[in-house]
């Protein structure tokens, strides 16, 4: 029985409140980084509306503001609560999504780099808002821009001294501008391109969230902004210290630490927590299993198994053992995730193949390699007792499904669900199995992301390799569980037997009454 942390069985008790609230598919916990996206795009579509009022100066800064929050209420004043609500609403999906892959232990081993890279996207986007405060120059604009300098001048590297800048006639137009620049082109700039290094590494990246979810947390932005809508303190002031200032906590959280804390400290704990968060994924390392290995003789280069692969470790290039196809396909070792969805992808890895000796596939994965799959699939069969015989395929990352096995229960386990060729399915009805019952990870929650995608349209919309549609889906169930999910698999397990057996009933006596006719 897998060991679960506490971390991990109380996420995951969350997720499934989630899914029965929402259910899987609008499930926000299984979309934190498309939300994101979409969020970002309410930030830019509201900011450039702002833009179009906002005046860069130092003089006409704040009244642009005022003027879109009270004289324009209707739009500006919504637009500006959309885009400070839309930015605080980012934080905490970027926040969510860090926890939820670290309490599922989904930012080591192949994940590091996403992970490594994801960290100073946090830093951009946190940047970005505090210069997004400054050009309100209200109180609290003067507040951050003033902490800001003293922790600029705390920096080697910063000649001269900023906080002179705002000494009583001394800031200039020229510098609120440059603020401007920074805010409206400079910084979203370099937050598109961490974006873009973050993501590098995968395949088929999602950017656009569920219209529903979409839809569902627009609507609830708006009401914010107009149930609670967004003001300015009162106009900066070089000479007056104000008395209360409403912070932004999801922005301007460093801020207090000035109260009690020099600059440099301060420095040296958001550097040293960044760092830290940085070299995570290697306290300790997790080790990844070995990479998928090409079998060119049984290779025709069709690239589904690249298309397939969620982590873009796959690539198809000119054939080079004279063979003749024209394409092949290479693995890179250092970004497979040793998933095992290219197995499922491959039409050689049909076990119908070369009954009588090694069955070898185009694509195969050394620590269990598809000869190894159907002897196991073979022998558990084999061991199969009872009128109604099951057997179970199940997942690495899911719920552990050996503690499914009984004498007319067989099962069988794989690297992900999506290693499953579907030819398999067909393989274990006919060899003796009455039903076959697949479980693997919550639906919206694969561990290597596409491994239940892919399964689906290969049995249901005939994505290649498919399941031929002579096969009895009666005879067949998908039901994914986590691994805190053994009470829910075992009711359909057992509720699947009950509809296997009355299907064998069913044979059984329209058999005899063949019989009896004939």
């Amino acid at each position: 029985m897998k060991i679960i942390n506490p971390i991990k069985r109380g996420y995951l008790a969350l997720e499934e409140w989630f899914n029965i609230s929402f259910g899987p598919d609008w499930n926000p916990l299984y979309h934190l980084g498309t939300l994101t996206f979409f969020f970002f795009w309410v930030v830019l579509v509201s900011g450039i509306y702002l833009f179009i009022f906002f005046d860069t100066s130092l003089s006409g800064a704040y009244k642009s503001v005022d003027y879109l929050t009270h004289e324009q209420w209707y739009l500006g004043g919504v637009m500006r609560s959309l885009h400070r609500y839309a930015s605080d609403a980012a934080v905490v999906t970027i926040i969510l999504h860090m926890f939820r892959e670290f309490a599922l232990d989904r930012y080591r081993g192949f994940r590091w780099f996403s992970w490594m890279t994801g960290v100073p996207t946090l830093w951009f986007v946190i940047t970005l808002g505090i210069t997004g405060y400054w050009l309100v120059w209200d109180e609290l604009g003067l507040y951050v821009a003033v902490l800001s300098s003293q922790l600029m001048d705390a920096l080697p590297i910063v000649a001269g001294s900023m906080a002179n800048n705002f000494i009583e006639g001394q800031l200039t137009d020229r510098f609120f501008t440059l603020m401007g620049f920074l805010h409206l082109l400079g910084q979203p700039v370099l937050l598109i391109f961490a974006l873009w290094i973050h993501v590098k590494r995968l395949s088929h990246v999602e950017i656009s969230a569920p219209r529903g979810l979409a839809v569902g947390s627009f609507i609830s932005l708006l009401l914010l902004s107009f149930l609670w809508p967004a003001t300015s303190h009162a106009p900066a002031s070089l000479s007056k210290v104000p008395a209360i200032l409403n912070l932004d906590w999801f922005y301007l959280n460093i801020y207090p630490l000035l109260d009690s804390l020099t600059a440099g400290q301060t420095w040296v704990l958001t550097i040293g927590i960044t760092m830290l968060l940085m070299i995570m994924p290697w306290l300790p390392p997790k080790k990844t299993g070995a990479a998928a290995e090409v079998h060119l003789e049984e290779c025709n280069g069709c690239g589904q198994c690249a298309v397939d692969c969620p982590f873009d470790a796959i690539s198809v290039q000119a054939r080079t053992d004279g063979a003749r196809w024209e394409y092949e396909v290479t693995v890179a070792d250092k970004l497979c995730a040793a998933c095992g969805i290219c197995v499922g992808s491959c039409h050689s890895s049909n076990p119908f193949r070369s009954s009588n000796k090694v069955l070898d596939t185009g694509i195969d994965m050394p620590q269990f390699p598809i000869d190894e799959v159907r002897s196991k699939t073979k022998r558990a069969l084999s061991e199969l007792h009872g009128d109604t015989r099951i057997i179970v395929f199940g997942c690495e990352h899911a719920f552990d499904v050996e503690q499914l096995k009984t004498p007319s229960v067989a099962v069988l386990n794989f690297l992900c669900t999506g290693m499953i060729p579907p030819t398999l399915v067909e393989y274990a009805l006919k060899h003796g199995a009455d039903g076959v019952f697949i479980s693997g990870c919550r639906n919206g929650d694969c561990y290597f992301r596409y491994g239940n995608i892919w399964m689906d349209k290969r049995f249901n919309e005939g994505r290649k390799p498919m399941l031929r549609e002579r096969v009895d889906r009666s005879r067949i169930a998908v039901f994914r569980a986590a691994v805190t999910d053994g009470r829910l698999i075992r009711r359909e397990l057992a509720g699947f037997t009950q509809q296997i057996t009355a299907l064998n009933q069913g044979k059984t006596a329209s058999a005899a009454q063949d019989i009896k006719h004939a």
